[in-house]
């Protein structure tokens, strides 16, 4: 499944502007990480990799390890709740609902930072029936923050 993105994405000041989805996380944060280094994990070279990709070609595996490593929140949650909202399902690579488990559990700092992004994440995750014990236990801490 593709992802879609929202016209608009949420800054650090929870002001809405357009995103061009051609530009990747290094262009819209303006920060460009150093190359990784020779012996880095594969978790972090791959982080810096997809942090240079165009986030309109950002896959539901791309986004959900990028999230779960706090990376780029401002741009691919939104991203994220669009999948969500249309697959709240959605399956990277690990198990169907990976990526609702990497949005939920970000903490509650980040959904106090972007609480509109929150209300809508409560909105869909309130709706969902015969999860799994874990998804279970990860959307109620969710929901009560």
């Amino acid at each position: 499944m593709r992802p879609r993105l929202r016209s608009a994405a949420w800054d650090d000041r929870a002001v809405t502007r357009l995103v061009d989805c051609d530009r990747s996380l290094e262009e819209l944060e303006r920060d460009r990480w150093p190359a990784p280094r020779a012996d880095a994990s594969r978790l972090v070279a791959t982080v810096h990799a997809l942090r240079r990709r165009p986030i309109g070609k950002l896959t539901v595996e791309d986004m959900r390890l990028l999230i779960g490593q706090n990376v780029g929140l401002g741009y691919l949650l939104p991203l994220a709740l669009d999948v969500l909202r249309d697959d709240p399902m959605a399956e990277g690579d690990m198990y169907e609902g990976d990526l609702l488990s990497a949005v939920v559990t970000r903490s509650p700092a980040v959904w106090n930072e972007w609480p509109e992004l929150g209300r809508e994440l409560g909105a869909i995750v309130s709706e969902l029936t015969d999860l799994s014990l874990s998804l279970t236990q990860e959307t109620a801490r969710f929901l009560a923050r």
